[in-house]
């Protein structure tokens, strides 16, 4: 297991599920540029209701960043080429949405003589 942050695109609709014990949880596929400007595709797992519902809400194509263990994991495509994948179990997710929160408490606060955080 690795400690890991990620941000990227969701790329396709995040579903939510239950578990056979009747849990829900959600699960979405996030493409994330790697260094030399490849992409990687992050297969993401929430159990968190917080990190839940900030996925649900998002459209394909919409930025995120999570937080959480990271898997990393080989498949082999058609062609029989060892591919890379990476497995998430998210436990925290920030999105614009929350970003956008953040500033306007912190402009609010500061327009009251508070200090800001």
């Amino acid at each position: 297991m690795i400690d890991a942050i990620i941000s990227g695109k969701l790329h396709g609709q995040p579903q939510q599920r239950t578990s056979s014990n009747g849990k829900p949880y959600a699960t979405a596929k996030v493409r994330a540029a790697t260094g030399g400007g490849e992409s990687l595709f992050v297969n993401v797992i929430a159990f968190s209701d917080t990190v839940q519902a900030a996925l649900l809400v998002l459209d394909e194509g919409e930025s995120i960043a999570l937080s959480g263990e990271l898997t990393p994991r080989v498949w082999i495509d058609r062609q029989g080429n060892a591919r890379p994948s990476l497995d998430l179990l998210a436990h925290a997710a920030l999105t614009a949405y929350h970003v956008k929160r953040k500033r306007a408490a912190m402009t609010e606060q500061a327009d009251h003589g508070g200090n800001p955080i």
